[in-house]
Order: C-alpha cells, then structure tokens, then sequence
C-alpha cells in the first residue's frame, strides 16, 4: 500500500495511508533518506502496525508530472489578477 508524507510537526513526521485511512505518525529520524513533504512510500502492515519499506521511486515520478501538468494548465487559463494595480 502508499502513503504520502503529509507534514512534520516537530521531530514528528505524519503519513497519510489512504487506503485504510489511518495516519502514521514517527520519529523523522525512521523515514528514508531524501524523504520531504509529499514523499510517496510503500508501507507494509503487519497486523495492526504499519512499516515503510522504500520511497515508492514510480510514484513519485507520477505524482511529479501530474502536479506539474495541472500547474501548467492552471497558468494558461490565468487571465490575471482581478485586483486593481496602482
């Protein structure tokens, strides 16, 4: 199963596991090396714990180009600001 890198609070990192709707929650120190917001990983769970097992590499590309994608749309509808400039 997936789950995302959603924030940091404090030495905590939270991860959003959508498919079971949960939140991991653990000490930034655990999480793979280069992991950020928005990090996508593959997570293993084990009865009732949940375990990372890598920076899901193909995801990440995915959800990369995608935001990227909608950025790009979002920029050419732009008709500009609708406030006044002085």
């Amino acid at each position: 199963m997936k789950g995302v890198l959603d924030r940091f609070e404090g030495n905590l990192a939270v991860i959003l596991i959508e498919e079971v709707q949960k939140e991991l929650i653990l000490d930034k120190e655990k999480l793979p090396k280069g992991s950020q917001v928005n990090t996508v990983f593959s997570i293993e769970q084990r009865d009732d714990d949940f375990h990372i097992l890598g920076i899901d590499e193909k995801e990440e590309h995915v959800a990369k180009a995608t935001t990227s994608d909608l950025l790009a749309k979002l920029r050419a509808k732009s008709n500009g600001s609708r406030f006044n400039k002085n």
